[in-house]
């Protein structure tokens, strides 16, 4: 494969993948300590003999032993105070959301900084040991200690405060409203992800194909298009982000044939599990999985089911119709099928209503919810919500066997659902 093309925005992807991990925040905050302390010892040299000898050195070896013991128990304590919350998590909703939380922000920089602070005063205890930082650097070392102890306070609080949300369906269902509403915002910005929508793929065009198996994560139209224009092509995708190919699928056509495909197969990065990243479908799927496994009988709470049909419904809200987006296309060459509004509720709402279906409840909610969304002001999103709500009435009725909750649930129905 020659990914040269593709090179600079797979680094940019990679970057951005990796520093969503913990580890990166170790690094940096650990080296920020390493730093800190070399700084403080050269610094010394430019300070008054007045104030090199105002502290002696073994006043900081007792804040040194405080921070090292304390930030070794403590991050230990966070560290199993999150793998509980993630298994937790995991287990009770749905494991998909255990990935999002893992880029926890607030969880990442507090261990950062516990860790960083434990390198910090270990490092100085070092030096103090073999002779490196003697009286005249005490007087930066000092409050060079206070300020980290300061940063840990803050911390501590910042995390105990965080912990008392932390993992909580409330807060776990408002995180990914927001990623998914965010997501969706950011493709009806670039409808299309910048390209033209595609309905139909010219004859004789040439075919493109994944030479891995996996999950579309991510699609770079820009490259793509750069391919596109030294090729003189123009390309068709047959797959969305989201879309699962296997080694050997047809990914892409393009109108004539191409020395280098691979240029073109770079651009669509695979991965074996499905992303939050340009891919808002997966969001509305891990709600939906949230509503229906709060449905079980294991569980059985209804009322978190119509809790995530409400935010369910916020988010669709923000929908628009992609089909119209060809004029003004940054990616002329590139043809992206539009994102329609009946997958998104089907995303959303599918698992839901068929494990709710008895559920009066949960039917008169999702009724209201097909309701507020045929409200819609585009066209597309009000036909998908009247067919969804035919549907699953339909389905509802079928499955509730007291005739009293189907009366009920037929009352909260508009006239035109019912006579459909």
């Amino acid at each position: 494969m020659n990914p040269l093309l593709n090179l600079p925005m797979h680094f940019v992807h990679e970057a951005i993948q990796q520093g969503r991990k913990l580890w990166v925040r170790v690094v940096i905050f650990g080296s920020l300590a390493l730093i800190g302390l070399g700084i403080a010892r050269l610094g010394a040299v430019f300070l008054p003999a007045s104030l090199t000898g105002s502290i002696p050195i073994s006043s900081v070896d007792r804040l040194f032993q405080i921070i090292s013991n304390s930030m070794l128990a403590v991050t230990t304590f966070s560290l199993s105070v999150m793998v509980t919350v993630y298994r937790a998590t995991s287990t009770q909703w749905t494991p998909r959301i255990h990935r999002l939380m893992l880029e926890d922000r607030t969880t990442q920089n507090t261990l950062a900084t516990f860790i960083g602070a434990y390198v910090y005063a270990t490092v100085g205890i070092v030096l103090r040991e073999t002779g490196a930082l003697t009286d005249a650097h005490a007087f930066l070392i000092f409050y060079l200690t206070v300020a980290v102890m300061a940063i840990i306070v803050v911390y501590i609080i910042r995390w105990t405060l965080h912990l008392q949300s932390f993992g909580s369906l409330i807060e776990t269902a408002r995180e990914v409203e927001e990623i998914t509403s965010k997501r969706l915002k950011e493709r009806l910005e670039l409808p299309c992800l910048g390209g033209r929508p595609l309905t139909e793929v010219p004859s004789g065009a040439v075919e493109i194909k994944a030479e891995v198996s996996g999950y579309v994560q991510y699609i770079y139209a820009g490259q793509m298009q750069k391919a596109a224009e030294v090729a003189d092509v123009n390309v068709y995708m047959e797959v969305n982000v989201g879309s699962f190919v296997v080694a050997g699928d047809v990914v892409a056509h393009v109108t004539a044939p191409v020395e280098e495909a691979d240029k073109f197969s770079d651009s669509i990065v695979l991965g074996d599990l499905r992303s939050f990243d340009q891919d808002p479908r997966f969001g509305l799927l891990v709600m939906g999985e949230m509503a229906s496994k709060a449905l079980s009988p294991g569980i059985n709470d209804p009322g978190t089911a119509i809790d995530v049909m409400t935010r369910l419904t916020k988010v669709l809200g923000h929908y628009e119709d992609e089909t119209d987006s060809g004029v003004d296309a940054i990616y002329n060459r590139i043809y992206v099928r539009p994102v329609m509004a009946a997958e998104l509720i089907s995303s959303g709402f599918s698992a839901l209503a068929r494990d709710g279906a008895q559920n009066v409840e949960v039917q008169i909610r999702l009724q209201k919810a097909m309701q507020s969304l045929r409200n819609h002001g585009d066209v597309g999103m009000r036909e998908a919500a009247f067919e969804f709500a035919r549907f699953e009435l339909a389905r509802a009725l079928d499955a509730i066997p007291f005739e009293g909750d189907r009366e009920r649930l037929l009352s909260e129905v508009t006239a035109d659902i019912r006579q459909s």
